[in-house]
């Protein structure tokens, strides 16, 4: 009996390796000419992969930090469940402006769009995802048509989005919040806060995805995963979803808990974490739906 244990626990490691897709990478491709460190993507795709869905995630960091690898056991959840996993970089502030941030993202997505099938991916099957200043990107380019359409794409190819515990939704609410939360409690003001960030009151707006939400736009459904601990994202959250919802997209709102904004994040594609099923729940339940026509 012991010898018969010993090789049944002999092949287990084996067999569950055998069960999980091989990833195949490439990483650090340019999306832009003249090529730029920050102008550069990573793509994950299961061996063989052909005409697969594809998720494109933009990392946070405040829109000053972070980096396209920090994307835990994310890639390798996707291409389980038969995706194509890509991650962007683009450049950060202070050295370009808010604008260029998000003309970086659209940028990249009109690359994945054009190669993607090149990595065994769907062009016309990408949802857009993102965490922290990486969900405010996603939620904006996925509403605010005119920043596909410079690329000479619609927001037809988007599927679906997923923003993860984003506070700027709605920046000009935010920024009020904040700083009457600081003046109550005696504190200063950041020196380089939201405010300052996002430019102007009219840029505030502007940036703001609940700003460009309207009927009849093609702006796909909504995933809004959010720490239900949280005051400003999960008031975010509601106040997207609510604009959301008036406009007949359909949206999801997961407030998770037990959670922090950054477990949140590390935590996504974990095969017990609820957050990760509903996503992929919500992700399978856009898929059945058939595409826009283009």
């Amino acid at each position: 009996m012991k010898a018969v244990a010993f090789l049944i626990a002999s092949a287990l490691p084996a067999l569950l390796f055998a069960e999980v897709p091989k990833l195949h990478v490439v990483r650090d491709i340019a999306y832009a000419e003249p090529a730029h460190e920050r102008n550069t993507l990573d793509i994950y795709a299961p061996a063989g992969a052909k005409d697969l869905p594809v998720v494109f995630w933009i990392h946070g960091g405040g829109w000053q930090t972070g980096d396209k690898a920090n994307v835990q056991q994310k890639p390798q959840a996707f291409v389980d469940h038969g995706f194509v996993f890509v991650s962007t970089n683009y450049r950060l502030l202070p050295n370009v402006d808010m604008g260029t941030i998000v003309r970086d993202v659209a940028h990249s997505i009109r690359w994945v769009h054009d190669h993607i099938a090149e990595h065994g991916g769907d062009p016309t099957r990408i949802f857009i995802m993102g965490h922290s200043a990486g969900a405010q990107l996603a939620a904006l380019v996925s509403t605010d048509e005119r920043y596909l359409k410079a690329e000479g794409l619609s927001l037809d190819i988007v599927r679906g989005c997923v923003p993860v515990d984003g506070d700027t939704y709605d920046v000009p609410l935010m920024i009020a919040t904040g700083e009457a939360r600081r003046k109550e409690l005696g504190q200063p003001e950041p020196k380089f806060g939201h405010r300052a960030k996002f430019g102007t009151p009219e840029q505030h707006r502007d940036y703001s995805a609940v700003t460009h939400v309207a009927k009849d736009k093609g702006i796909p459904p909504f995933f809004l995963l959010y720490v239900a601990a949280h005051q400003d994202t999960t008031a975010q959250a509601r106040r997207l979803g609510d604009v959301l919802t008036q406009a007949g997209i359909p949206t999801t709102l997961f407030g998770a808990a037990n959670t922090d904004h950054t477990k949140i994040n590390a935590n996504l594609g974990a095969p017990d974490d609820p957050a990760t099923k509903a996503l992929f729940e919500f992700v399978e339940t856009c898929l059945r739906k058939p595409a826009a026509t283009k």
